[in-house]
């Protein structure tokens, strides 16, 4: 994976058609702004219950987008990452309808989990209430089969979507089959989604227990075989993401984007300097994504009582101000006002968490780039978007808050926005400098201050964050010697990088 920020979309919600759409535009008004796109599902179909994270055939990639060899074609300019579903398959699926229609005498009776698969020997209430799952409810779906069975179906989110036992034959050539055909079409990052819950075990919480360990290292070291790396997608207790992060090529730093929002809203720069300080290297930085702002990964360790990143109080006002900043919208799109009830996400854009705001939302971007790993940001992100409530009022998914299907002509116009240019400058400024390809650092400095660091030989780049006065500067090597740079002052994609020759 190159050393520079990626983008994360979806093909059509932003490019208004398909992949040579996509191509076109990331070659035009984005041109020499990304190093890597991540393609939120492409696959058959992209419009399902959970907008394509349901493939009722992941091998196939969905006819309004285009085929294969166009995806091949966006790989020849950028690092391809595309998202292996790990955990399920739509109820869809060719391999499920036969086993609906069939029931056990089905080939695939094996690939999908029921409560009798697990539990052979029954489940005791003890057993049941200790299954971890992001939503409320157990993960069960009852359903009688073509051949009169009646059975209770493993499904971790929806009933659309049914889980599939991983380490069963049927199972592993599904996971194998995805593979060759991402390794075919030049797909060389998989991010491996909703990969904690590909494990179900009596007995435990079915999610991530050493066997979902022992089955993300297996599934890595193949796709590694293949000259594919792997990004693990897990909402955890922060030190459980230290410890994954030993074991995989890269996982998401889920942590960073509220101990942001924290630092802007409270002028108090310790929780997020105590992470920065031990977050792992190999990381993706994110501050948005596809889903909602997670705080479980800075909250107590649900299991033991372990103090998170952020104490309660902090959390509750966390989510509050975010409540407050997106005025009211966020509330309407999270928990029991939408339909997707996860546990542990607030539904807002991050320029709305921070009341449409660019100062402070170009300080949030710039921290982002200073922290370690390879950032990544998300379309609506990159053009600085605010919440589309009409989106949700008509789907009524929280999600859909920060899920805008933007034409062609309007992804355009939105590029032009003063907030955007200042934003591809930092991108433009990340990828270039040469500081970044070496060491982090993390520099002492006043409470309600941020100094970060990155240097490599004689190159140095730095940032300096006040936080009571909403004010950053950056300070970089040149040619010419040392440059600083008020954040306010970029304005556009070349400003930086032409300052820094």
């Amino acid at each position: 994976m190159k050393n520079q920020v990626q983008l994360i979309t979806y093909v059509d919600r932003l490019s208004g058609g398909g992949l040579r759409e996509l191509q076109a535009l990331l070659q035009g008004p984005l041109g020499g702004i990304f190093g890597g796109v991540h393609m939120l599902p492409f696959f058959h179909p992209i419009d399902g219950s959970d907008a394509g994270f349901d493939p009722i055939d992941h091998t196939r990639v969905d006819p309004r987008l285009g085929d294969w060899a166009d995806v091949g074609a966006l790989g020849v300019n950028f690092d391809l990452m595309g998202d292996l579903i790990v955990n399920h398959v739509s109820s869809e699926s060719a391999a499920f309808r036969d086993f609906a229609a069939r029931g056990s005498d089905s080939e695939y009776a094996g690939m999908f989990l029921t409560l009798d698969s697990v539990f052979p020997n029954g489940a005791r209430e003890a057993d049941l209430t200790r299954i971890y799952r992001p939503r409320p409810g157990l993960p069960f779906t009852s359903t009688t089969l073509g051949n009169g069975e009646k059975r209770l179906l493993w499904t971790t989110f929806t009933p659309q979507q049914v889980d599939i036992d991983v380490l069963h034959p049927k199972g592993a050539a599904y996971l194998e089959e995805i593979l060759q055909r991402f390794k075919a079409a030049g797909v060389n990052i998989i991010r491996l989604d909703a990969a904690g819950y590909a494990i179900k075990k009596a007995g435990t919480s079915c999610f991530m227990i050493p066997e979902t360990y022992e089955f993300i290292g297996a599934l890595s070291r193949r796709a590694h075989e293949l000259g594919i790396e792997a990004l693990v997608e897990i909402h955890s207790y922060y030190r459980e993401q230290i410890e994954i992060a030993k074991r995989v090529d890269r996982v998401y730093d889920f942590a960073l984007p509220p101990l942001v929002l924290h630092a802007l809203y409270t002028a108090e720069a310790a929780p997020l300097k105590a992470w920065l300080g031990i977050c792992p290297r190999n990381a993706i930085t994110v501050l948005d994504t596809h889903d909602g702002i997670g705080v479980i990964d800075v909250g107590a360790d649900a299991a033991t009582g372990r103090p998170g990143l952020l104490p309660p109080a902090a959390i509750d006002s966390l989510v509050e101000t975010m409540h407050t900043r997106s005025g009211g919208q966020s509330r309407k799109a999270t928990g029991a006002a939408a339909s997707n009830l996860d546990l542990y996400q607030v539904n807002c854009t991050y320029y709305d968490a921070l009341g449409g705001d660019d100062r402070d939302y170009l300080i949030a971007r710039a921290i982002q780039f200073f922290a370690p790993g390879v950032p990544q940001v998300y379309y609506m992100g990159l053009l600085a978007q605010r919440n589309d409530m009409a989106l949700l009022e008509r789907s009524r998914v929280g999600r859909d808050i920060n899920r805008h299907h933007f034409t062609a002509d309007e992804a355009r116009e939105a590029v032009r926005r003063p907030v955007v240019q200042a934003l591809l400058g930092l991108i433009r400024f990340r990828n270039a400098h040469p500081a970044f390809g070496g060491d982090f650092l993390l520099q002492p400095c006043e409470d309600h201050c941020l100094r970060l660091e990155w240097r490599r030989g004689g190159d140095y780049a730095a940032l300096d964050v006040d936080l009571r006065h909403h004010s950053a500067l950056l300070s970089f090597s040149t040619a010419g010697g040392t440059l600083r740079v008020p954040l306010s002052q970029v304005t556009g994609p070349f400003s930086l990088v032409e300052a820094a020759k």
